[in-house]
């Protein structure tokens, strides 16, 4: 657990990283340089606590058995840790939340566990050596089934004091439209987060509501490149969307490079539209922030989660 002593991770020693989703575990080794020498994936025991703990279990001896690794495990998950009691919270995989993972991993595999969100796992990887390699500051966005972010600055990763640094997916949508208020309910209780619009399911959502068809983000997409009317509609009501919410970002934080990643990062027209539309809100004369695809696309996640032990720093 973060604050806690541990022993370092020789800065000559393979890492373990394990991503924990709601639908896979995914397991690597990562070579001191960076390189993924080794990946492994196996379903997420949904709604399983005690099995969704043997997985990670077996994945690590798994690894470990395959290649030398330094003792310490880094774990990237849904929510964050507590830092007031210890336990997992926030966590759209909701079997998870209430629980003291980090201590239950430590004692079931005899090493030390830290763990982070996924989105911090994924600024972190691509802050270190991908897309922001060299920026002194860089807001990562993940935009799947949720939206998370996590901020790195002069290479270190920012969790703040509850644990809640760049929750920007549970702010309100900026300079909501008539039409977006009170905005749909989010699963944390409120209504009219950004997740709720700039999501995947957002995206598929808004479209279900202003055609009555149904269709994922991905169709949506695709379709809008045939020339589809309605999906192109539904297209830039997200990228304004989307352009907002990441425009309070820039007001707030002011980074250097922001990074894309989860599925929708994979749409080569954000980045040809958002900064146009980011400039409409952002409260200067220009924007210098880039805003950038990921370098390690779906690999960032577990990369950044062997990261959270820094053999450079002595940690």
């Amino acid at each position: 657990m973060a604050g806690q002593a541990h022993p370092a991770a020789p800065a000559t020693a393979n890492r373990i990283g394990i991503d924990l989703g709601g639908t896979k575990i995914e397991g690597a080794v990562l070579a001191p340089d960076g390189e993924l020498l080794l990946r492994r994936r196996l379903p997420t025991p949904r709604d399983d606590y005690g099995a969704t703990l043997g997985a990670i279990a077996g994945l690590v001896r798994e690894l470990s058995d395959a290649l030398p690794c330094a003792e310490p495990i880094g774990i990237g998950t849904p929510g964050a840790v507590s830092p007031f009691d210890g336990r997992l919270r926030n966590a759209n995989s909701v079997w998870l939340n209430g629980q003291v993972l980090e201590a239950d991993l430590a004692a079931l595999l005899e090493r030390p566990v830290r763990s982070a969100n996924d989105a911090d796992c994924f600024a972190l990887s691509e802050a270190i050596d991908g897309a922001g390699a060299g920026a002194s500051s860089l807001f990562g966005v993940i935009i799947g089934t949720g939206t998370g972010a996590g901020i790195v600055i002069d290479g270190r990763l920012l969790q703040g004091p509850n644990a809640i640094a760049g929750e920007w997916g549970h702010n309100p949508l900026p300079w909501p439209e008539p039409d977006e208020l009170p905005g749909p309910t989010c699963y944390c209780g409120r209504r009219g987060c950004i997740e709720t619009f700039c999501s995947g399911p957002g995206l598929g959502a808004d479209y279900r509501h202003a055609t009555g068809h149904t269709r994922d983000a991905a169709a949506i997409a695709a379709a809008a490149e045939t020339g589809d009317a309605d999906a192109e509609a539904a297209m830039l009501r997200h990228e304004h969307r989307l352009a907002r919410a990441l425009a309070s970002v820039i007001n707030l934080l002011d980074p250097e490079v922001i990074v894309l990643g989860g599925g929708l990062s994979q749409l080569q027209r954000l980045y040809l539209n958002l900064p146009r539309r980011i400039s409409e809100y952002v409260f200067s004369d220009g924007l210098a922030t880039r805003i950038l695809p990921p370098r390690f696309g779906d690999s960032s996640g577990v990369r950044g989660a062997a990261m959270l032990w820094d053999p450079q720093r002595g940690d």
